[in-house]
Formats: C-alpha cells, structure tokens, sequence
C-alpha cells in the first residue's frame, strides 16, 4: 500500500502521524511511505531520519495526498486539506467528527474512509489509540492549571501544594477514565486536594484503591457537581462517551458561583466540552474568561508535548497501520473485528452511531456496506 504522512498544519501542532522506526517497519512489509519534507521537525525527527527509514520525501503535502492510498495523521483534517482528499482514501488518525459537521460532510462528500483513533476499542472494552494522548492531556492538565492559576495569568494566584499552614488547592476532577487517573496522579503529586466525581462506582472504587483513599470520590449528580464547582481551585473536565458529543454537565450558572481567577481545563472539548462555557481555543491563544473564571480549551494539548506524545502515539498505532496496509481495511476488519469501530465514514455513509446520533444524520451498519 502507498501510505502518506504529510506535514501536520493546526495551530501549534508539533506532532507527526509516525517516527522513523515505523516507517521503517512499514517499508520493511513491502509499502511505500511518502512523508512530507519537514514533517517530523517539530518532533525532532529530521528528514534524513525517515530517509534512513528509506521512506519517500516530497516537497508539499498535495503531492503526499495524491500519491497515497492511506493518510496517518495525528489530528482531524482541518479546512486547507479538504481539497485533496480523494473517493476511496483512508484517513487514519484523530477525528473527533461528533462536533465536527463540516469535516463530516467533506468526508462524505468525497467518500474518504474515516478512521477514527478514539473509536477503536480493544477486547477488553478500553481505548487503546486514545489511551496514551489522554494520559499526557491528563498530566498537562494539571501542569497547565497550575500555570493559569498564578495571578500575573489571570488566576487566583493559589500555589496547588499550598505550605505549612496555608491549605493546598482543592483539584476536581470530573471524569475517573484515563485523563482524570492521571490527572488525579499529577494532582496529588504537586500535594494538592484532590476530589474525582464519575458515574461509575466501581470505578470509583478501584480509584479508592489505587489512591489508599487519599483522593475523595462522590458518586456524579448534578447536586454534588455544583457543590464541588463552587469550591473547586482547578476544575478538569474529564468527560468521555465515545464518539459522541460530551454531556455538558458543568453549566453556566455553576460557573458564576466560582471564585474569580479559578481555573477550568477542559480536557473533553475535543468532543465539544463538558462545560457549558467551553469553546476550543489554540495553543496561540489558549485560554479565556467568563464570569471571571479562566477556560483553558486547548483541542490538542499533547501537540505542546509533540516528542513525548508522537513515540507514544506511533507504538499504539503502528500495529493497526500495518495490518491495514497488508489486508485493506475490509480485510483488516475481517481479521480483527473490533476495529470496526474505528470506521466512522465509508463510501458517503456514516457508520458511527454516536456521531450519527450527535448530527441527526442517518447511520449505515458498515457490515452492510462491506458485505
């Protein structure tokens, strides 16, 4: 298979959808990878690099679209790269499409096979593409909260540890998935007060667990969230259904009753936020105020971490990369069903049920589509 790997182009994003040593493996399977001049910098892997990995460079990321069967991104495509997707591409990367409907017509539009990362679950039920971004956006979260809560950037000016006879910052978590274990870690490591709210109470007791009951948990309720908003330092939306939009479960009026300059990381604003005040910011102008609370919406924080973040996302990927590579992708389904879920667009259908639901827009079994 021809697998392309262009340049990554939304604001601020230093990751890249592979490293040297898998493109590498892929050429070793008999593909040929074209990768874009450039495109592994902001990672710090250099174009000689992939020419060790005896990948193909070219000079535009056109030239990359137009040659390959399969595109490996990090992010969904944004507006300049609509043009050249093509009837019959894969797109293998983030998409996030449930908030999206103007990516969602495009990849209709063109019948562009939509491979979402954070759709695909394994036999156990977990996400294992989403699963190594969300543990950095968790422990960013609290590294970047801690940040904006300093006054001379708008906030509090509350150390998250406190100090001997001054109380540390109360740190709530909503949402006990992946983000909101290891933002939770981070949290207690910097010797803040830590409470995590989720629906699940099994979850939150393998949390009680792992945490030997030093963090409080409270089963979720809109109740116990506008009380835990009210006193909350740092609040971290941690919210995830798969696929679909977040529920907006912190609103505008549970905003209001917070002390001016707390801070608000919204970690699910990916798939839209959890918090009613949330819109998705940049990297280049990341955060903003209402009712004189700080909204962090960041929708890509790992790309600040873009090393770190791009050899963690290619040792998750990579496997399924190449088992599409050598089968197609109905034959890569065929052989591993469960990465059905991943498919959210095929030939101008949606075959997501979650981003069909979330859009109002009619849902395709993909059996049905493969036959």
């Amino acid at each position: 298979m021809h697998i392309g790997l262009p340049k990554e182009i939304k604001d601020n994003e230093y990751r890249v959808g592979l490293v040297p040593a898998g493109v590498h493996e892929l050429v070793q399977d008999g593909n040929t990878v074209w990768v874009q001049k450039g495109a592994g910098e902001g990672s710090g892997f250099s174009d000689e690099e992939y020419g060790a990995a005896d990948a193909k460079l070219l000079n535009t990321a056109a030239e990359v679209y137009e040659r390959s069967e399969m595109i490996v991104k990090v992010k969904e495509p944004i507006q300049l790269e609509y043009p050249r997707l093509r009837k019959g591409q894969i797109v293998f990367s983030y998409l996030h499409l449930a908030p999206l409907p103007e990516l969602t017509r495009v990849l209709l539009e063109t019948k562009v096979a939509g491979v979402a990362y954070e759709t695909i679950r394994d036999k156990h039920g977990a996400l294992p593409l989403l699963t190594p971004m969300s543990e950095i956006a968790g422990r960013m979260s609290i590294v970047v909260g801690s940040y904006f809560l300093q006054k001379p950037h708008g906030g509090r000016g509350v150390l998250l540890g406190g100090v001997p006879g001054v109380r540390p910052a109360l740190v709530v978590i909503i949402g006990a998935g992946v983000v909101g274990i290891n933002a939770a870690k981070m949290a207690m490591g910097m010797g803040a007060q830590v409470l995590i709210l989720d629906v699940d109470l099994d979850r939150l007791r393998h949390l009680d667990d792992l945490f030997f009951g030093r963090v409080e948990t409270h089963l979720s309720s809109p109740y116990y969230i506008a009380d835990a908003v009210k006193k909350a330092d740092l609040l971290i939306g941690a919210v995830l259904v798969p696929g679909a939009s977040a529920p907006k479960l912190v609103t505008r009026q549970m905003i209001s009753t917070m002390q001016p300059g707390s801070v608000i990381v919204d970690v699910s604003v990916d798939q839209g936020g959890c918090v009613e005040t949330s819109r998705p910011t940049s990297h280049s102008d990341p955060v903003y105020t209402v009712d004189g609370v700080v909204h962090y919406c960041v929708t890509n924080m790992p790309g600040a971490m873009p090393r770190t973040s791009t050899i963690a996302l290619t040792n998750a990927t990579l496997p399924y990369v190449r088992k599409i590579a050598a089968l197609g992708l109905k034959g890569a389904i065929a052989e591993n069903p469960l990465l059905k879920g991943g498919v959210n667009t095929c030939a101008g259908h949606i075959t997501c049920q979650p981003v069909a639901e979330s859009q109002g827009l009619p849902y395709r079994d993909l059996d049905e589509l493969l036959g």
